[in-house]
């Protein structure tokens, strides 16, 4: 409860409350859709970011590699 005796509301609440209130559900979807859908875009570019990290390092591996066997000859 909060100092003035009224249960604290959390903020996602009052936010779903005012859209809700004012009839804008539909723009309240097309917000969690479009939240959702950032952080859907950010997590795949983070994951190819690191799958290109990764592939460098294999291409890096296989090149030493190649100069190692070509040097031993």
């Amino acid at each position: 409860m909060g100092t003035d005796g009224r249960t604290e509301i959390c903020p996602v609440d009052d936010i779903t409350r005012t859209f809700s209130e004012r009839g804008d559900l539909a723009h309240l979807a097309l917000f969690l859709w479009a939240s959702s859908a950032t952080g859907l875009l950010v997590w795949v570019l983070r994951e190819l970011a690191a799958s290109n990290r990764r592939f460098n390092d294999f291409v890096s591996e296989i090149a030493r590699l190649n100069r190692f066997f070509r040097d031993r000859d």
